[in-house]
């Protein structure tokens, strides 16, 4: 009896050494998938709104996440409105105009990280009482709370706005103020600016340093809320993987550095620009295209045009990608 209980008793630490090791194993084995697993991929954003128009661009969202705002524009870009999408029990819902925007070239919204002010570009006259539409301004709403219809817009004024054309404003949480224009006297095409909120109101812009801006066309700069890092896109460059990339660079002691392409895991070998970050998400703006010529052709015309009409077919639509590390 005493042998039957002692085999019993080994019998026993054997199995439950062997359960431990086996949980062992795949408990490693599920580390190491983890570990390998690919990256997130870029993805659609909000495909049922988006793939109803081909040219949209210039998204920005608010933090909570349920309400944003987008251009959209005509093919040939004759039109320019800017749009609101809400998003309510977790669908964002049809597009409706902004009540600010629709008259005028409105593109390239830009919420405030407090999304109490709204700035955007404009054609729009400076007086109420000139009807002429003038170049490009800078132009912002505002809102006492986060649920509140917007203000008039209000054109931001010198030293930002000149007799030249300003684009794509990104404001950071210190009101510090990016926007892209030309400076003929730079001899350079578009460049990235900054003006500075100090005493209450915007200093002389200043051109950001060469590890930004180039001789060619630098564009659709997003600051980071405590400026840590921008993203912009950049023209044809060197190691450019399409017509236009997107770029980052970081803030370092005050100094900005040498912008690194974001990679071809954003990037396509067609255009990329209007990027924003919000929680941990960037969206971006993108003409790619996956497109694809079957080997035998297409036999039917539902066929065809469910190839030409991906979501991915070369329009300009907005995408999304997880962005958790700088």
């Amino acid at each position: 009896m005493k042998s039957l209980n002692f085999v019993l008793v080994i019998l026993l630490i054997f199995v439950m050494t062997s359960c431990k090791e086996k949980e062992a194993i795949n408990t490693d084995a599920a580390k190491t998938e983890k570990i390998e697993a690919p990256k997130e991929s870029v993805q659609p954003f909000a495909e049922h709104i988006f793939s109803q128009f081909i040219n949209v661009r210039d998204f920005t969202m608010n933090s909570e996440e349920n309400e944003a705002y987008f251009s959209l524009q005509s093919p040939a870009r004759e039109l320019s409105v800017i749009m609101k999408i809400e998003n309510k029990n977790g669908e964002w819902q049809e597009p409706q105009i902004s009540n600010f925007s629709g008259q005028y070239t409105d593109l390239e919204p830009f919420l405030s990280p407090d999304n109490l002010k709204l700035y955007f570009a404009s054609n729009r006259p400076v007086s109420k009482d000139n009807t002429n539409i003038k170049d490009m301004d800078i132009w912002y709403v505002e809102r006492e709370t986060k649920t509140s219809m917007w203000s008039q817009p209000k054109n931001i004024g010198a030293p930002i706005n000149t007799d030249g054309d300003e684009f794509y404003p990104a404001v950071a949480s210190n009101n510090n103020l990016y926007f892209t224009t030309i400076k003929k006297e730079l001899e350079s095409a578009d460049d990235i600016f900054v003006s500075k909120w100090e005493n209450n109101t915007y200093s002389k812009p200043i051109i950001l340093g060469e590890g930004i801006n180039s001789k060619g066309p630098e564009y659709n700069a997003f600051i980071a809320p405590d400026e840590s890092y921008i993203i912009f896109g950049g023209w044809r460059r060197a190691d450019g993987l399409g017509s236009g990339d997107m770029y980052i660079s970081k803030n370092v002691n005050g100094e900005w550095t040498k912008a690194e392409n974001l990679g071809k895991n954003i990037n396509s070998k067609h255009m990329e620009f209007c990027p924003f970050v919000n929680n941990g998400t960037l969206y971006f703006t993108s003409r790619r295209s996956n497109v694809e010529q079957k080997e035998n052709g297409f036999s039917s015309a539902d066929e065809l045009f469910t190839e030409i009409n991906k979501y991915d077919n070369g329009s300009s639509r907005i995408y999304q990608i997880d962005f958790l590390e700088f």
